[in-house]
């Protein structure tokens, strides 16, 4: 045998060594991965945690008449079905995510080696290839945190791999355990479409005031464009970056014949329309009600063994949504009128005067001593420094409550505290005598900006609001109703 055929067959060989080494490795290290061998890939989802998924749901709370109040939340999310997602969405999350989605069972071998002969071999970016049963399982199981890391974790590639692994694991997993339209809601309710919206359903709402079964296509390929990177294509923060994205959405529709040419051309030529709102603890009806029975609702919860901010529990009060509206636009009326002929009486004068028409000298300098800021910076540079008075008097830019709406200006923190000082403020609250049930609860003029509630922390004299149980009691003890008595103690 010549020394060239002996090298020939050394070389075939040792390729057969290293194709059998591939074959048999890659199976035997991916069993090692799913069994967590001397905890060197860190552990995985339990079957049972699979099956019984649990993630973030904002608890809501109602009104009697079954009117959405608000919400509790660390994650602002409401979960939605699959029947009451718009099709435009499904067709522009499949184009633009996993097109091959109800082909594969939870990985996308087509999608790996497009990714490792362009995007590795190549260095050409032609995407991912997670598939949507991938990315459900690092969104909802945090596949990547340090819950399920091992030893070997810390190794950055090998790290990667490993989480890769897994998340094929528990793709597969899911696949087997759920239907294809159940995967594709799970994974609407989890994402995070940035503007503090979670899912689907909050997404639509925050920015299109709309709901999953009515987007429009170019609504829905914006959405989509937003789970690559929700700051980076936000319409609010970075519209052109949005709508570029939005169009190459619409263009993976077009590529995968859920458009026509000529919807295309039309689609991507339309501009970006927002009714952009974030939800949050000081917007909607009742605020300052939300506000107090939250405290009540903490301690129930605690007791009971419930998370307020994540169990998705749903409240239902006695509030009636109707007169709580009319209750609140009767007060924002009254009370503009009464602060628009206050500011006239006093125009330009401190309106803190004592019984004697006298100024309040200290009344600010009582207040400002009263405030969180100053106690924090006493705290920060010691009672008395100097750095306090020039932290209080230093100009600085903020935002600033009004009744033609919200003032974006530069005060110091005392001319601040002057200005909201000159502000009337009001409580209101309607209770039915016969159950005792609240009907209305109104703490204040902006739950926002004034966070003391006049029904629950203000306390005043009744007034002529007692007369009717003194003359009920009159009555109930023989007088008449044309009696007439004294005026006095």
């Amino acid at each position: 045998m010549t020394e060239k055929k002996k090298i020939y067959k050394k070389f075939v060989k040792g390729m057969w060594l290293a194709f059998a080494a591939i074959i048999l490795g890659i199976p035997f290290f991916i069993f090692t991965v799913k069994i967590n061998l001397f905890n060197l890939y860190g552990g995985l989802p339990s079957l049972d945690i699979l099956e019984n998924p649990e993630s973030d749901l904002s608890s809501e709370l109602y009104s009697a008449d079954s009117v959405l109040l608000g919400k509790y939340f660390r994650q602002n999310r409401s979960p939605v079905e699959y029947r009451d997602i718009s099709e435009n969405l499904i067709k522009a999350l499949l184009a633009a995510e996993d097109y091959r989605f109800t082909q594969h069972s939870g990985i996308d071998f087509k999608g790996l080696s497009r990714v490792f002969f362009f995007s590795i071999l190549l260095h050409q970016n032609t995407g991912g290839g997670s598939t949507l049963s991938q990315q459900l399982a690092k969104n909802l199981f945090k596949t990547r945190s340090k819950k399920y890391q091992g030893l070997l974790n810390k190794i950055p590639l090998i790290g990667i791999v490993i989480v890769k692994i897994k998340e094929w694991i528990v793709a597969i997993h899911l696949e087997s355990a759920y239907t294809k339209k159940e995967i594709v809601a799970m994974y609407l309710n989890t994402v995070d479409f940035g503007s503090n919206a979670f899912g689907l359903k909050v997404a639509a709402k925050t920015f299109f005031n709309t709901t999953p079964d009515e987007l429009s296509i170019a609504q829905a390929a914006l959405l989509v464009g937003l789970l690559k990177a929700p700051s980076r294509y936000s319409p609010v923060k970075n519209l052109k970056n949005s709508i570029k994205r939005r169009n190459t959405v619409i263009k993976q529709m077009y590529k995968y014949n859920f458009l026509t040419q000529q919807a295309y051309d039309s689609i991507r030529q339309l501009p970006v329309t927002l009714t952009y709102k974030v939800e949050n603890h000081n917007a909607g009806p009742a605020t300052y009600f939300r506000s107090v029975i939250r405290d009540f609702l903490l301690k129930w919860t605690k007791n009971n063994g419930y998370d307020l901010f994540e169990d998705g529990l749903k409240i239902y009060t006695t509030i009636d949504s109707r007169m709580q509206q009319y209750a609140e636009e009767a007060m924002q009326e009254h009370m503009k009128n009464l602060q628009k002929r206050f500011n006239a009486h006093w125009e330009d004068a401190d309106p803190w005067i004592d019984e004697q028409d006298r100024a309040m000298e200290d009344f600010i300098d009582t207040t400002v001593k009263n405030s969180a800021l100053y106690k924090s910076l006493v705290n920060k540079y010691g009672q008395g420094s100097d750095s306090v008075h020039i932290a209080l008097n230093m100009p600085k830019p903020m935002r600033l409550f009004s009744w033609k709406g919200e003032i974006d200006t530069v005060l110091s923190s005392i001319d601040s505290i002057k200005y909201s000082k000159r502000f009337l403020h009001a409580g209101m609250m309607a209770m039915e005598p016969h159950t005792g049930y609240i009907k209305t609860w109104v703490g204040g003029i902006n739950h926002k900006f004034f966070k003391y509630d006049h029904v629950m922390q203000g306390k005043r004299q009744s007034g002529s609001v007692f007369k009717p149980i003194v003359y009920t009691a009159a009555l109930d003890n023989g007088y008449l109703p044309t009696d007439e008595v004294i005026d006095a103690p």
